[in-house]
Parts: structure tokens; sequence; C-alpha cells
């Protein structure tokens, strides 16, 4: 099982390792390898996070995530990305960028540093949208009550989250803007481009989730309606396959559900590839170890589903929720200040190490209390 979920993943590993020798020598593979596990530990609760809606998903929406989005993953975020934030930002063409990422490095570097400050309200406000709408929501497990439990009363106050997301937009633009008043208003326009992007990564959640809510809710009438059929001509449903129009619905379902997960991948990428220049500004390079990063992210994920981590370890998925949160604040701080790609990176482990640990004990207490019910009677 683990063999067969991670050979797409192995397969990319030795590709692209041999296309980093062959790229610039021993030195470039060492630099994919760095950044390949880079990119793993900074991205294992985005597989829990992932792995939490592909759960949801068919077999076969479940291989397009491993195949056409770790493509899209690979080409779309860690190549096209920064050539593109880099075309937008300094207002040149995407060819004349692609020329600065090759033949340019240190000024197409500089290009990206200036562009982070959208780049993490984008991707800050999109995360700490998914986090507050998980800490709000009323859930019958709880990991730490005494915080979740007041949280969940609170959050039946409508749009609440959409609300704290602004005020804390507002707060890190007001924060950009007085720190350039203060020194002289040299990045003036900072703090109205960090607003436009941190309200775009709003809309984002909204629309995104909001489809795939819709159509998450449309599927599951569906299959309740799809149910009372079945009973009355099972026969007949077997010689045809299926419900044409149970079958049309799970596909909107998924896809919307598919390019939700593509946006979350997106968000989670962010830090991935702005810490990525801390080691190379090679984007052949940055591409290629965070591509296999990637694969192995994806293949985590598919595994954590299959074999129903999720299911067995309760807790996971609140620490991966914790995790973003942590990550949300990290973006958005990083706005004006810098922060450790080591603390970035240790939080999220150690969240979802903690909430790892805190399910074996759920998962130990309620063995022992199993095996006591079944203790015959002295």
């Amino acid at each position: 099982m683990l063999l067969k979920t991670f050979r797409w993943a192995f397969l990319v590993t030795a590709l692209g390792l041999a296309a980093g020798g062959l790229y610039d020598g021993w030195a470039a593979l060492g630099i994919v390898a760095i950044l390949a596990v880079l990119e793993v530990s900074l991205s294992f609760d985005n597989a829990v996070i992932n792995a939490g809606i592909l759960k949801k998903m068919s077999a076969f929406w479940q291989t397009i995530f491993l195949t056409v989005g770790v493509l899209i993953a690979v080409f779309g975020m860690r190549l096209a990305f920064p050539v593109v934030i880099v075309a937008v930002t300094a207002k040149i063409g995407p060819v004349e960028a692609v020329n600065l990422a090759l033949n340019d490095k240190d000024r197409y570097q500089q290009l990206v540093t200036d562009a982070h400050p959208s780049i993490a309200a984008f991707g800050g406000i999109f995360l700490l949208m998914i986090f507050l709408n998980f800490i709000f929501e009323e859930r019958e497990i709880k990991w730490q009550a005494w915080l979740e439990r007041p949280l969940a009363r609170i959050g039946k106050v409508e749009m609440l989250p959409v609300c704290i997301s602004l005020i804390v937009l507002v707060i890190a633009s007001m924060t950009v803007a007085t720190h350039a008043h203060q020194h002289g208003g040299e990045h003036a326009d900072k703090a109205q481009t960090v607003l436009t992007a941190g309200v775009a990564g709003l809309i984002t959640y909204l629309i995104v989730g909001g489809l795939s809510s819709y159509f998450e809710n449309r599927l599951e009438d569906e299959e309740e309606r799809e149910e009372e059929r079945e009973r009355e001509v099972r026969a007949a449903e077997k010689s045809r396959g299926g419900n044409g129009a149970a079958i049309a619905v799970t596909g909107k379902a998924a896809f919307f559900m598919f390019l939700y997960l593509e946006v979350i991948d997106a968000s989670f990428s962010f830090d991935g590839v702005i810490g990525a220049f801390a080691i190379t500004n090679d984007i052949v390079l940055m591409a290629l170890g965070l591509g296999i990063g990637a694969m192995y992210v994806r293949s985590l994920t598919v595994y954590l589903v299959r074999q129903g981590t999720l299911d067995d370890y309760v807790y996971l998925e609140h620490g991966a929720h914790y995790a973003i949160g942590a990550l949300a604040v990290i973006l958005l701080v990083t706005i004006q200040y810098e922060v450790s790609e080591i603390i970035t990176g240790l939080v999220g482990v150690v969240l979802i190490g903690w909430s790892f640990w805190s399910s074996l004990r759920r998962n130990a207490r309620a063995a022992a209390g199993e095996a006591r019910d079944r203790a015959p009677v002295a």
C-alpha cells in the first residue's frame, strides 16, 4: 500500500534529482534535495487538511488530484507563480520576467521579495478564513475543549470569521502605513497593496469555498434520493452502472472540491516559495526541489485518506487547522517583519505532533475502557 501510493513521488524524485544534476552538477542536485525536504516540512499540515477534503471524493478524483493537480502545483505555483508575481508587480511582460529569472537571478529575487507583502496578505487572509471557520464551528470531537467550546458558541454569530479577517487585515495595512509614514513614506503604497491583496484572498475563499459547499450539499441530497431509487430498481441500476444524474452532480461537487484544494495548496505554497529563496534564486532548481516536495505531500494526502488515518487519530485534523491558523498569523506578520523559516516549519510540526500524541492517548484510554467492560465480573 505504501509503495503503491508513493510510487509517483519516488519516480518524480529520481527524475528531479537527475535533472538537477544534469542542469548544474552535484551541487545543484544537493540543492534540489534540500528544497524537497523544506517543502515537505513546511507542508505536512497541508496534507492533513487536504486529506479531510479528499476523503469525500471518489478514487477517480483522488487520482486527478495526484496527477493533474500536481502538474498545477509544480508548474503553476512553483514555476509560473513567481514569474507572474514579478511580471505584475514590476509591470513588465512575462517574457521579460522569465528572462530575468534565468539570466538575472539577483534582480529576479529582489522583485519577488518586493512582491512578498501582497503574497503574504492574500495567503494569510485565505488561510485565516479556513482556521476561523473551523474553530467557530460546533463539532462533536473537541481537542482543546477549554478553547473550542466557548468559541463554538461565539461562532453562531453570522459572518463572524469574515468580520475578524477584515479587522485583522485593516490592522495589518494600518501597521504598514504607520511604518511607511515613520520612514518618510518610502513604501506609502504598500498599505494599499496589502489591503487589496487581502480582500482578494477573502473573496477567493468565499467564492471557491461557497461553490464547494453548495455542490457538496447538492451531492448529499442527491445521494439520499439515489439510495431510495436503488432499493426500488437495484437490478436495473447494476446493468446501467448507476444513475447519470447522480454522476453529474458528483462530478460538479468533486470539481469544486478539487478547485478548493488547489487554492488551499497555493496558499500553503507561498511560504515554501519565499523560503526557497534563502537557499537558491535559481528558478529551475526551485521548481525541481519544491515540485518533488509537493509530490510527496500529495502522496501523503492520498495515503492518509486510504489508510483512514484521520478516523483513527481524530485530533490530527484539529492540529492541522491550528497549524493553519499559526501559518496565517506568520504570513501576516511577515508583511512587515521577518520570521525565520525554521519557526514557520516547526510550528506546524509541533502542533500536528501534539495532536497525534493526544490522539494516541485518547485511543489508549478508549481501549482500556473497552477492556474493563469486557472483563468478567468477579
